[in-house]
């Protein structure tokens, strides 16, 4: 119902027209030329304000304001409240960008409302009574037009904003899911992969503990699959302390020792699931292309940061990043931390690599959280 009014406003402004009638009706001197007169401009100016209403060019749209000025002008000897046509002209002038010529715009169409008082055959003081009121009218609509104008702008760019704000929200959102997505099925894929390569080494000779093997292959996939729902329904399944658990194991299934000394405080959901997918992240690249035999995890508070550190003796690494630890930097730097890689001498056994993330630490005072673990 709002839209149907807004859209037919500009019509109903129409009936001021009725203005022109007054001369013709009272004037005693008025010939049938005042009213054919009178109906010409009207039958001009109706199609010039019907297409100025929906013209968005910037010269035509001017093009029409300065036909309708003329015509008011021009019309004031035959009819003095012809003026009527520049306070429609003034109504449509705010549209004109920047506003500085939308305001030179309505003062010139204001000088031209004042020039009609010179046309205007009318006696006093009906002359003064036609004009002064239709130069007024100039200036307090053009300067509402123009008011009116701007807000449009001003909420046209906030809904562009808005879309563009929804669009890189998308984009973030899809990159976040896919940097879980790496780090849940990253880790439990090589879990997976290596216990099926243990389970084809044992099968041979011990077909119970292949057995076992695999059905922990299963579970391991099965829990792999839901952590992925989990992630695609934008929650997080594990802390830090339960990834450092399943890590734990993971890495001693793979001949890895673990030495592992958390302590911290309770830390903010967003900072908490960043530092368990750092972890697992970390973990996954040791057991794909580290070839360690053991693994050193340290995580703790200091004054101002949240630190983990993971530090392994295998081969040192080199190349660019790959795309989970450009998402790990991504997902900390969003955080407002840090992630700081150093690595040795590429294939070099025992350069070991080691990974330190920090994270802003949270102010609140809230319970502290220890694990740790030692094999």
């Amino acid at each position: 119902m709002n839209q149907r009014i807004t859209r037919y406003a500009p019509y109903l402004w129409l009936v001021y027209l009725f203005a022109l009638l007054f001369q013709p009706t009272l004037d005693p001197d008025a010939t049938l030329v005042n009213w054919v007169a009178t109906a010409a401009m009207v039958a001009v100016f109706l199609p010039l304000y019907r297409i100025g209403l929906a013209e968005r060019d910037q010269r035509r749209l001017t093009i029409l304001l300065a036909a309708m000025a003329a015509l008011g002008v021009v019309g004031t000897p035959m009819n003095s409240a012809a003026g009527v046509f520049i306070v429609y002209a003034a109504a449509l002038a705010g549209r004109i960008a920047p506003v500085r010529r939308a305001v030179l715009t309505i003062g010139v169409l204001a000088g031209l409302a004042g020039a009609t008082f010179l046309l205007s055959r009318a006696p006093m003081p009906w002359r003064f009574l036609a004009v002064v009121p239709v130069i007024m009218l100039v200036l307090v609509i053009g300067a509402t037009s123009i008011f009116d104008s701007e807000r449009s702008r001003t909420q046209a760019q906030l809904r562009r904003a808005d879309e563009e704000i929804e669009r890189l929200a998308a984009i973030a959102e899809r990159e976040r899911i896919a940097r879980d997505l790496h780090d849940l099925l990253g880790h439990t894929l090589s879990v997976i992969v290596l216990k099926a390569e243990l389970a084809s080494r044992l099968l041979p000779a011990d077909h119970d503990r292949a057995a076992q093997e695999m059905r922990e292959v299963e579970q391991t996939a099965r829990t792999a699959l839901g952590e992925v729902r989990t992630a695609v329904a934008g929650y997080r399944a594990k802390g830090l302390g339960a990834e450092l658990v399943s890590s734990q194991r993971a890495l001693t299934a793979a001949g890895v020792a673990v030495d592992a000394n958390v302590n911290l405080p309770a830390l903010p959901a967003d900072h908490e699931a960043a530092l368990a997918l750092a972890l697992r992240e970390a973990v996954t690249n040791v057991l794909r292309h580290a070839d360690a035999h053991r693994i050193r995890v340290r995580a703790h508070a200091t004054r101002a940061d949240v630190e983990l550190e993971v530090t392994d003796d295998g081969r040192g690494t080199s190349g660019p990043p790959g795309s989970g630890l450009t998402g790990m930097r991504e997902r900390i730097s969003a955080l407002g931390g840090s992630v700081d890689l150093r690595t040795g001498s590429a294939g070099v056994a025992g350069a070991g690599t080691s990974l330190l993330v920090r994270l802003p630490r949270d102010t609140s005072e809230r319970p502290a959280q220890t694990a740790g673990a030692g094999q």
